[in-house]
């Protein structure tokens, strides 16, 4: 696998080996003393799978205090993934970092504890999968709003399909510093 660090602290693009032929193909989609040699020791406790339509805008999410780790990947169609840093005290805190997931690249993107996450379907449906460090915690659960100017994230979309809870979710400067995850190096 090939491990391509970006410009947000911890976010990787992982791209696996993948072998094909005529039948199809195979590739692992994780293989933990790969991630150990990566330098990235976690385990998954929950694995989940989404289905959406084109333009359907899911995120900005994260929990806190109890964070979770994801390690996402686009299983049919493509999508356009967002990790942002909301980490206090983090160096690249308030930046995010942006791939393209699809089908064919077979990239998977790993977001850290303590990012908000988000994607946009760009094409007809997308099923996105992802596996995560911490099960589900509804009371931890928190947004931060899609189109924060701050943030400046280049979404392919002007007006996605949002969720009520999505679509009332607060500007990152609104959050209370006590709803934020802490950085620790």
């Amino acid at each position: 696998m090939k491990v391509i660090k970006t410009v947000v602290s911890g976010a990787l693009i992982i791209e696996p080996q993948v072998f094909g032929d005529a039948r199809g193909f195979f590739y692992e989609s994780y293989n933990k003393a790969k991630w150990i040699e990566a330098g990235i020791d976690v385990d998954f406790v929950q694995s989940n799978v989404s289905r959406s339509a084109r333009g359907v805008l899911r995120g900005l999410h994260y929990q806190w205090p109890n964070p979770q780790g994801k390690l996402v990947s686009v299983l049919e169609g493509e999508v356009y993934d967002v990790a942002v840093d909301i980490r206090r005290g983090s160096p690249t805190f308030g930046q995010s970092v942006g791939v393209m997931l699809t089908a064919d690249n077979h990239r998977h993107f790993w977001i850290p504890e303590g990012f908000a996450h988000g994607f946009c379907v760009v094409s007809d449906f997308a099923t996105f999968t992802y596996q995560c460090t911490a099960l589900y915690d509804p009371k931890a659960d928190a947004g931060i709003r899609w189109n924060d100017a701050a943030l400046a994230i280049d979404w392919p979309v002007s007006a996605p399909l949002l969720s009520d809870k999505d679509s009332r979710t607060p500007l990152l400067a609104d959050v209370p510093p006590e709803r934020l995850p802490v950085y620790t190096p």
